[in-house]
């Protein structure tokens, strides 16, 4: 195998893993870079073992993953009852979170959906249980987020081994 190619398939592994990582923190784009690495393999092989139909399944994936990332909140806040200004309070606390990296994504929205309720409602238990709400629902996202990564990594072996 020319050094080229094993620089090339470093990189693809690289991406990959780097994909996992981003799948758990937020300030890496966890599926773009499963996405990338397993482009860079496919082009790698000029799209022999991984084709078209193959990478259109992995960028759907990365696709979920991705929305996974921005309703997880709103979707934790909605399930428990929460007010229309809970659901802006975890909208605009997911945005703010993005700018103060990992404990910013994972504390803001809940707090931005508590607060949103308690000026709503005016009531501290209904502002908690919103704000817990939350919290699970960006917890489960991340669980999915990790569960999408490897199905991604999974899908491009299988094309390329088989």
């Amino acid at each position: 195998m020319p050094t080229t190619d094993i620089l090339l398939w470093t990189m693809t592994t690289l991406l990959m893993l780097g994909g996992l990582a981003g799948a758990v923190l937020p300030v890496l784009p966890g599926a773009a870079l499963v996405l990338a690495g397993a482009v860079l393999g496919a082009w790698i092989d000029d799209f022999q073992r991984v084709g078209g139909w193959t990478l259109g399944l992995l960028v759907g994936l990365a696709l979920l993953s991705w929305v996974l990332d921005y309703v997880a909140a709103l979707l934790g806040a909605k399930k428990a009852g929460a007010s229309k200004l809970a659901l802006l309070g975890a909208a605009a606390g997911t945005i703010a979170g993005l700018m103060f990296g990992v404990v910013g994504v994972f504390v803001l929205p809940f707090v931005g959906a508590a607060i949103g309720e308690y000026i709503a409602r005016r009531d501290h238990q209904a502002a908690a249980r919103v704000g817990v709400a939350t919290g699970l629902g960006l917890a489960l996202a991340l669980v999915a987020k990790v569960v999408i990564a490897f199905m991604m990594i999974g899908v491009f072996v299988v094309a390329l081994l088989f």
